[in-house]
């Protein structure tokens, strides 16, 4: 449907939904390349406007990407949870927006998030994120309470859980275990202890599988280890009898995106299926963990939607996570300044872009984390990942991602240190996921208050665990 707005006495036209959805979003380098971007900011703050009027039903009509194209358009649908939706139905997409700014300062806001969230499609979700500022996307998200657990419980409020990435060029077991060494001494891990490995070989996937497990069982450390291989991998070695916690993946938000990744629903379906058969979850049997990335179906090529027009990558990204909640995963986060300055150009765009994404998925029911992190040809620094970091504390994300030294030297980007994560706890008054910090304070790691104790490493709640991994 063609949408036109006058503003300033200039007549705007918007030939479809796909087309009004990206002239709305706030300015990022992706778009741009896609050849979808406002031209101007009149034109986008247009489309804002045009957007803020469009009811919510029609985007249950006007479809992004075709429903009989796409497997990932007809799971959005076919999911869609109508009774849900039937509250909101007379909303607009500006009309959400106050909905959802009105619902934070109810008493019983969590509850009211939590009905809403199966009535919402992604492409409502990202919809209403364009009408958002900064502090819209924080005020609601941390009103949001949302949980997944399997030996850790991740999402509750007031706590930070942290996946350490202990990543080697080389896959070198001795330094992996001493860079898990130094996260577990600086309270990291509680999220996952998961490896990206240098290789998608089954023998090395499984060499760190059982480094990682052993290293777990022996000090009975409540966490869950993750080796971050391709879904068909993982579903091999759980056969082959490996020590599988979390079964991982990357995912997008358009059935094509998800082929160039070599997945369908039905196989991730089949890993969610195999992942919990094992039952190694003790205090849930949450098992998937998926990442995603604003500009992924982009990458491939993959980004068109009705009448071949491409669809801006925060949309596809929403998408995505109606694809994740769809698995009940224990885990997603967005790594999102990864992919590079052609999708995000610079701290700005990163910022909005890791608030936003985090915004959608936790809207959609997601236990959502992100990687904050940058690539060093990006025009952004330390600095603005320090603003996303609090900002997203603030705004009660449930995990973010820690290497040594916040520099990746496997992956080659910039991400967190074990030591920001410190950071933001103790700034922000944020604990551990409440089974690892019980476990802290029972290895005399930590005190009451969550506060790391000045040991040394000769001091004997840490001597064993030393030389054990690093022997």
């Amino acid at each position: 449907m063609i949408r036109t707005q006058r503003l300033a006495g200039v007549t705007y036209t918007f030939s479809s939904m796909v087309d009004l959805l990206a002239k709305a979003t706030p300015a990022r380098s992706g778009d741009v390349l896609a050849g979808c971007a406002a031209e101007s900011d009149a034109e986008r703050a247009a489309a804002q406007w045009a957007l803020a009027d469009v009811p919510l039903t029609a985007f249950l009509d006007e479809l992004v990407v075709p429903y009989e194209t796409d497997e990932v358009t007809r799971l959005i649908i076919d999911t869609h949870d109508r009774t849900a939706f039937a509250p909101l139905s007379a909303l607009t997409v500006g009309g959400l927006r106050d909905h959802l700014l009105a619902t934070v300062t109810r008493p019983d806001a969590a509850a009211r998030f939590a009905a809403m969230s199966p009535g919402l499609t992604p492409e409502m979700v990202a919809a209403v994120s364009k009408l958002m500022r900064n502090q819209d996307l924080i005020a609601v998200s941390r009103a949001i309470v949302v949980y997944s657990a399997f030996r850790t419980t991740i999402g509750q409020p007031g706590t930070l859980a942290t996946r350490l990435q202990p990543n080697h060029p080389t896959d070198d077991p001795l330094g992996i275990a001493a860079a898990t060494l130094d996260g577990l001494l600086l309270g990291c891990g509680d999220a996952v202890i998961g490896i990206n490995p240098a290789t998608d070989s089954p023998r090395a996937t499984s060499d760190l599988l059982h480094l990682l497990d052993d290293i777990r069982t022996r000090y009975q450390i409540p966490t869950q280890s993750c080796v971050l291989s391709h879904v068909t991998t993982t579903v091999g070695l759980i056969e082959a009898g490996a020590p599988v916690d979390l079964v991982f993946q990357s995912i997008a938000g358009t059935e094509g995106a998800n082929s160039a990744f070599g997945v369908g629903v039905s196989l991730l379906d089949e890993a969610n299926e195999a992942g919990r058969s094992l039952k190694r979850g003790t205090v849930g049997d949450n098992v998937m963990y998926l990442e995603t990335g604003q500009g992924s179906a982009l990458s491939s090529g993959t980004h068109l939607g009705t009448g071949g027009v491409p669809v801006d990558q925060q949309t596809l990204e929403t998408r995505a996570y109606g694809l994740a909640r769809h698995l009940e995963p224990l885990l997603v986060n967005t790594v999102v300044g990864f992919i590079g300055p052609e999708y995000l150009y610079d701290g700005k765009q990163i910022i909005r872009a890791g608030l936003e994404d985090h915004f959608c998925g936790k809207l959609l029911g997601l236990p959502m984390g992100v990687d904050v992190c940058y690539t060093n040809h990006a025009e952004a620094d330390q600095d603005d990942m320090d603003t996303l970091l609090t900002l997203l504390g603030t705004a009660g994300v449930a995990f973010v991602i820690t290497v040594p030294g916040a520099d990746d030297v496997m992956l080659g980007y910039q991400s967190l240190a074990f030591h920001d994560a410190l950071y933001a706890r103790r700034t922000l008054g944020l604990r551990p996921a409440p089974e690892f910090d019980a476990w802290l304070r029972a290895q005399g790691m930590t005190d009451e208050t969550g506060a790391l104790r000045n040991l040394s490493l000769d001091s004997s709640p840490l001597r064993a665990l030393t030389e054990t991994i690093t022997r």
